[in-house]
């Protein structure tokens, strides 16, 4: 089994934390984006990280990555096999995430590559979410049960990255859960495994 990853890369990251949290044993390939190898390349022709290659298939999308691990051991239901509802809560909030927040994001991330607003404008496009999530944690320390789902770890390296871009304005947002949330993430020992050099 291998993937072909980039370390700093969300998808990349959301889908190596699920690989070991099933404990899936996987060969980590760390591809250079200026350089991609043909055998990743020959595997799936969009180009992108993760792809991971086991038993003859191909699967080129974190999420679905995320799943199939999990689809082979959950040993803390990530999947809230129990909650159906929660479930169907959380599947909304990472389509949001993937479809709407990642565009927030870049726009905030690059915001002199799309000079039409400022910065602050693109940020501020962004809270709507970070209100959202800051809502969910208000029961509880992860987005929709005691422990960490797949909406936590799947949304998480996007949280991350926003914070990265004014770490002095994340810290001092009126988001007090949500950065407990990222920070308690970012030191899990999950986390710093996959991080590992």
């Amino acid at each position: 089994m291998i993937l072909y990853s980039f370390r700093r890369c969300p998808y990349a990251m959301r889908a190596r934390m699920a690989l070991r949290y099933s404990g899936c044993p996987v060969e980590i390939v760390e591809v250079s984006l200026k350089a991609k190898p043909a055998e990743m390349l020959a595997l799936s022709s969009k180009g992108t990280v993760p792809v991971l290659s086991v038993d003859g298939q191909v699967i080129d999308e974190s999420l679905e990555i995320m799943r199939w691990a999990l689809a082979r051991n959950d040993p803390q239901d990530w999947l809230l096999g129990d909650a159906p509802e929660a479930r169907l809560h959380a599947d909304r909030l990472i389509s949001e995430n993937d479809q709407v927040f990642k565009v927030h994001l870049n726009h905030y991330k690059y915001a002199d590559r799309y000079p039409q607003h400022s910065l602050e404008h693109y940020r501020e496009q962004a809270c709507g979410f970070l209100q959202t999530l800051e809502e969910c944690l208000q029961q509880q320390a992860y987005l929709f049960a005691d422990h960490p789902s797949l909406a936590d770890i799947a949304i998480m390296p996007f949280i991350r990255q926003f914070a990265a871009v004014d770490p002095d304005w994340f810290g001092q947002a009126p988001y007090p859960r949500l950065q407990d949330w990222l920070k308690g993430l970012l030191e899990s020992s999950l986390f710093k495994a996959i991080m590992a050099r």
